[in-house]
């Protein structure tokens, strides 16, 4: 992440054994079953923000090319043991290239950006999808920027504003869910996920 938030990432750093436990069943999340379902066979998939690995692993399962970053390198340890998972470190700032992958899993990860940083991270993400990409986010709901109890930094979007952002990155908004769940801090909080899809003259 640009001028990258090192409270955030100390705190995922120390709580990465946590943090895997945590997000155990995420290999089995519905949201990802379907994305998954979108995804040519064999297809090319980045999973940004990867944490443990569990969602790349299943990504891995289904017969896709996984590749897996996370800016901490505790959890890219962690995503590598998975088997079919090709995990390194890596910034928001470092996605690069174009039209590289068939769908982008960015689940609760790009929540801690800065709010002036995403629309930069989302015009690089869907300039790296391929014509007919997928690209999956996932981001706590509300409004401004804020760190929780644990010292990390969040940005809150409303369903609006993020189905906006993606629009201006060039992408087409196909689904959105909402819903809430427990976080590492233990607290109850809503979130919003939209699939997006990147049309041909994208």
């Amino acid at each position: 992440m640009t001028a990258r938030d090192d409270a955030t990432l100390a705190v995922y750093a120390a709580r990465a054994q946590d943090y895997a436990r945590l997000t155990r069943k995420a290999g089995d999340d519905a949201l990802l079953r379907a994305f998954i379902a979108d995804l040519p066979t064999g297809g090319a998939v980045l999973d940004l923000g990867c944490g443990p690995g569990h969602a790349a692993a299943a990504m891995a399962r289904a017969g896709l090319n996984v590749s897996a970053i996370d800016a901490v390198p505790e959890m890219v340890a962690l995503a590598a043991q998975h088997p079919g998972v090709t995990a390194h470190q890596a910034s928001f700032d470092d996605i690069t290239g174009h039209a590289l992958y068939d769908g982008i899993w960015a689940n609760f990860s790009l929540l801690h950006a800065r709010p002036e940083d995403l629309p930069r991270h989302l015009g690089a993400l869907a300039c790296a999808l391929k014509p007919g990409g997928r690209l999956h986010v996932a981001m706590k709901s509300g409004t401004g920027a804020r760190r929780d109890d644990l010292g990390r930094h969040y940005t809150y979007v409303t369903e609006d504003e993020l189905a906006t952002l993606l629009r201006n990155a060039g992408l087409v908004p196909l689904t959105t869910r909402a819903g809430a769940d427990k976080g590492l801090d233990g607290k109850q909080a809503p979130w919003i996920a939209i699939t997006s899809e990147k049309h041909d003259h994208g």
